[in-house]
């Protein structure tokens, strides 16, 4: 087993489950700090803030300040910084996309847009995706959070990122590029923003179909827990596998 030098840390599922914490979650991320070893919290919740999801997490008992925290909103705007710096973005999305494109100096516009960013957005129009497919018919860069087709809530589930982003393809004739998990992207942004190599690092998560296909993806080592999506059996299903398998977080050894 490798001394990682950071941790990349899932939250529904491995941290909590909707509302409820986990039991192992704290003393893990508490062991963590412990031994030194730098983690953020790696999310597909466009709509956040790393304020408020680390507010969720303090809540819980879980050691977190925003520093700890990084969104599918965060990775789309370094994305689009990368690839159109200064950008005009027309925006579908909500404040934790909107604070992310500002801290990247983007401007917002609704038509001329050099990026379309897409996120979840609970006051959506028909409007706002007409406007949206306008623009990247006319050639703007058409970029989107993740791809999560459905969401669950109280009532059952309900349309995802994913749903709003396919309408806009299906419109607009053009797919395209995701910046959450299981891409890359966004795990190659947060190591940078951790500052450690592929090499150093450790994803650890409960769903192999966003979280280990991730880290697969990006090429570094994954840690699933089975305490959420993904059960160990359904892994004789897939070729590629986690580098490790725990049942709860306890399990885990940290060597320094």
């Amino acid at each position: 087993m490798k001394n990682y030098k950071g941790l990349l840390i899932d939250l529904d599922g491995t941290m909590y489950r909707g509302a409820k914490v986990i039991e192992e979650a704290p003393r893990f991320v508490k062991r963590c700090r412990e031994q030194g070893i730098p983690y953020l919290f790696l999310t597909n919740n466009s709509a956040k803030t790393p304020d408020q999801v680390a507010e969720k997490l303090n809540g819980m008992g879980i050691p977190a300040s925003s520093e700890n925290v990084y969104t599918s909103s965060m990775a789309a705007a370094s994305y689009v910084s990368h690839h159109r710096p200064q950008a005009k973005v027309y925006m579908i999305g909500e404040e934790g996309l909107k604070q992310a494109l500002e801290k990247q100096g983007m401007t917002f516009v609704e038509e001329g847009a050099d990026v379309v960013v897409v996120g979840i957005d609970r006051g959506l129009s028909y409007e706002k995706l007409g406007r949206a497919a306008r623009n990247i018919e006319k050639g703007a860069l058409f970029v989107s959070t993740n791809g999560d087709k459905a969401i669950p809530s109280e009532e059952g589930f309900l349309p995802g990122n994913g749903a709003i982003t396919e309408a806009i393809a299906l419109t607009a004739g053009i797919r395209p590029i995701f910046t959450g998990k299981p891409e890359a992207i966004v795990v190659d942004e947060a190591l940078d923003q951790l500052g450690i190599s592929k090499a150093e690092a450790l994803l650890v998560g409960d769903n192999y179909y966003t979280d280990i296909l991730a880290g697969i993806h990006s090429g570094i080592d994954t840690l699933m827990v089975e305490t959420g999506a993904t059960s160990f059996k359904e892994l004789n299903d897939v070729q590629a596998q986690p580098t490790y398998k725990i049942k709860t977080l306890d399990e885990w050894s940290f060597f320094s």
